[in-house]
């Protein structure tokens, strides 16, 4: 059985163990479509490259997964790797799919120009990424089961790109799972992160839990042992077991906390998991009968569940040898939304996705957040350190009330001005004042678990200060802070916006004339998201953009320009001095090329049609590389424009005495021949005497009988060409030869 019907079939039995449909025609078109499009791909580790997009899918599968989600994960690299495109993908699968593939999918590279960095290129992927995510969550779910199965074959990666993925893992795609409730996933993504960004301590973690693992569970299952007797006293039905904390938890603690290993008492947890909301109570009874718990360790998730649908009680007792173990007690529907966030909520009835619930999109307000910051964030470096701190506070966070007793959810350390704003945007601009728990507060005052906070507002405030944005802790109530700054100071912005873009052009030896002209300010405006000159300064004037990101990148289009428009002779007198100025004060290495009006410059041999000493040649200048030499049978230069024929300049092989000597060319030779054995075998014995260097060869065969050999040789000249070409018609079968010109 091959590789890929042994993973199909672990799939579909995967699929089966909660899918209520049998048709699985689509999911198969979907891998054989894939094996296809793969066929000629190998992943780092040799094997081939359909493993991946099949393992993902599995992944996908053991999330119980609607079919939709499954097979865009099984295509979810087409469009980016191969030569499939989204309209193919709708053509075979339909829209939602090819929206799903789509969305998953990085965008395309070319259109970048050279200077746009790596990180850049990144944050437009997530922006990207970002904006599918709002219209179908199951694209970052997707994403989430890719760099899954990435993370657990990194080991092939070099050290540098291991360390860099991980990085990136931890900083985005660990926190979007546990946004999204997914600990089956946040943890594995954690503790492989831990293993490449820390080998050292991973390692040593690993040895001394191991030392510890076996007395440490034989603690734990007496607990399990005591409580579960003491459950079924008590007639309550449900499962009791004990779990190891996963690695990456447990280094932070001992980090965060300044504490060795041997201070770390909780390596192993005690889980309860019973059938009803009030079960759960009653089990918290039994445990705080049996043991003593810690003081100020208890959290209610049940009453208070986390923004993604978590919910548990949680709390820390004195075990029976008198060390500190840590309990989770849940109801089962509670466990499974745990281990399987948002997608333990999705439908699967034909025809019919989505959430089961309107009410669970309001679990997603913060991908809203991510998105509206996304349109008010021109600067890319921004938004990423943006995202990057929400995700990463997220677990860090406490629970105020409002008068009403409506739970507001803050980051630790918030103050009422976060507060505020993460009740409407009009209450924070409106914002004089605040009261906590009955007592005026100081705007700087950090909030408490379950402070109850009354905002202060007036209509004659006049809007947030400056100052406050040093204050805020939510990402959500800065970028409400600076909407306000943006919209209101509008004039004052424009006007501090151009005055900033002109010193900075100044300063680099430019006048803002100079620079604003329409085609390039389009192009500027909109790389940074701006409708129009105004708004690109006032994003500058406020604060939202760099001036020298402004300026850098109209100079970038103005040079552009310049060497569009650069007039031949133009570059030929730039060549000349350059030629000049690299050959005064010592020998310059020629290149066996002279091009008329400009001499030995250096000049590059197109790969088209690779010419050699002995052919005709001509060059073509091109903008901004100088000068290209290429036969005169070239077919791109026989089927040349008339408006860049006049680009077109003589050039001819150098004869003097300086000429370079011992230069070699690559030669591309085409030989169409009658299949037969021994047929390679021949052709390598005539390059082997002639004495060539071979840098390829390959062979085909095709179905009337016929090989073609394609050989790509160094040789010194067109004489050594025709020679070998004299050896390879004596051989047997070989019927015609041919110069390769692409």
């Amino acid at each position: 059985m091959s590789i890929e019907n042994e993973l199909y079939k672990q799939l579909t039995d995967r699929i089966l163990l909660y899918h209520p449909t049998r048709d699985f025609s689509k999911l198969e078109n979907a891998v054989n479509f894939a094996v296809d499009a793969h066929k000629d791909q190998k992943r780092k580790s040799g094997e081939p490259y359909i493993i991946h997009p099949l393992k993902v899918a599995f992944i996908l599968a053991e999330l119980e997964m609607d079919m939709e989600t499954i097979i865009a994960g099984i295509l979810h690299d087409t469009i980016e790797d191969t030569p499939f495109t989204y309209a193919d993908i709708e053509r075979y699968f339909g829209e939602e799919i090819a929206v799903l593939v789509d969305g998953v999918t990085k965008l395309g590279r070319l259109s970048y120009s050279v200077s746009v960095s790596k990180e850049e290129i990144q944050a437009e992927n997530f922006r990207k990424m970002f904006m599918a995510m709002a219209k179908d969550i199951r694209v970052l779910l997707i994403k989430l089961a890719d760099r899954l199965h990435n993370m657990r074959t990194l080991n092939y990666m070099t050290e540098a790109k291991q360390k860099e993925k991980a990085k990136e893992t931890l900083d985005i795609y660990a926190p979007l799972a546990d946004r999204l409730g997914i600990a089956k996933i946040k943890t594995e993504l954690e503790d492989l992160c831990f293993r490449y960004l820390y080998p050292v301590e991973y390692a040593d973690l690993l040895a001394k839990i191991e030392l510890k693992k076996e007395e440490c569970l034989t603690y734990v299952n007496n607990i399990v042992r005591d409580l579960s007797e003491k459950m079924k006293e008590n007639n309550i039905d449900g499962k009791v077991y004990g779990r190891n904390k996963h690695m990456f938890s447990i280094f932070k603690k001992m980090r965060n906390q300044q504490k060795s290993f041997d201070q770390i008492y909780d390596l192993f947890a005690v889980r309860a998991i019973v059938n009803t909301v009030g079960d759960c109570y009653a089990v918290l009874g039994i445990v705080h009968d049996m043991y003593k718990p810690m003081p100020g360790r208890f959290k209610d998730y049940i009453a208070m569940p986390k923004p993604n649908m978590y919910q548990s009680l949680h709390n820390t007792l004195i075990g029976p040898r008198g060390e500190p173990f840590e309990i989770q007690i849940r109801t089962f529907e509670m466990h499974r939304t745990s281990e399987y966030g948002i997608a333990a909520h999705w439908k699967y009835k034909e025809g019919d996705t989505g959430l089961t619930s309107r009410q669970e999109e309001k679990k997603l307000a913060w991908l809203r957040q991510i998105l509206e910051w996304q349109q008010n964030m021109s600067d890319n470096r921004e938004f990423m350190e943006t995202v990057k701190t929400e995700l990463n506070i997220y677990n860090d966070r406490i629970y105020a009330f409002t008068p009403q007793g409506d739970v507001i959810n803050l980051p630790a350390g918030s103050t009422p001005i976060d507060f505020a704003y993460m009740i409407h945007s009009a209450i924070g601009n409106k914002m004089v004042g605040a009261r906590v728990n009955g007592k005026i507060v100081t705007f700087d005052y950090q909030l408490k678990n379950g402070d109850r906070v009354e905002i202060i507002t007036s209509q004659n405030s006049k809007g947030p200060s400056n100052d406050w944005l040093n204050l805020v802790k939510s990402s959500q109530a800065r970028t409400k802070i600076n909407q306000w700054f943006k919209k209101e100071l509008k004039d004052e912005n424009i006007i501090r916006g151009k005055e900033l873009i002109a010193a900075d052009a100044k300063k680099k030896g430019y006048t803002v004339s100079e620079l604003l002209k329409p085609d390039w300010l389009e192009v500027v405006c909109r790389r940074f998201a701006a409708k129009n000159y105004d708004a690109l300064c006032s994003s500058v004037g406020y604060g939202g953009l760099k001036e020298g990101q402004v300026v850098n990148r109209l100079i970038e289009e103005a040079k552009k320009d310049e060497k569009k428009n650069q007039s031949v002779e133009d570059i030929i007198n730039n060549m000349k001095e350059s030629s000049q100025k690299a050959s005064s004060g010592k020998k310059k290495k020629g290149n066996g090329v002279v091009v008329k009006g400009v001499g030995d410059v250096s000049v590059r041999f197109s790969h088209c049609c690779n010419p050699v000493p002995g052919d005709e040649i001509i060059g073509f200048v091109t903008r901004g590389r100088g000068v290209s030499i290429h036969r005169t049978d070239c077919v791109n230069i026989i089927n040349l424009d008339e408006i860049e024929r006049h680009r077109l300049i003589e050039a001819e092989w150098d004869s003097s005495e300086d000429a370079p000597a011992n230069v070699s060319y690559t030669a591309e030779l085409r030989l169409i021949c009658d299949d037969r054995v021994g047929l390679v075998l021949d052709v390598s014995r005539v390059l082997t005497d002639e004495g060539m260097r071979v840098k390829a060869l390959s062979a085909r065969s095709l179905k009337d009988g016929t090989a073609i050999l394609d050989i790509s040789v160094d040789i010194t000249g067109k004489e050594q060409l025709e020679k070998l070409c004299v050896k390879f018609n004596n051989i047997t079968g070989v019927d015609e030869i041919q110069r390769v010109t692409s």
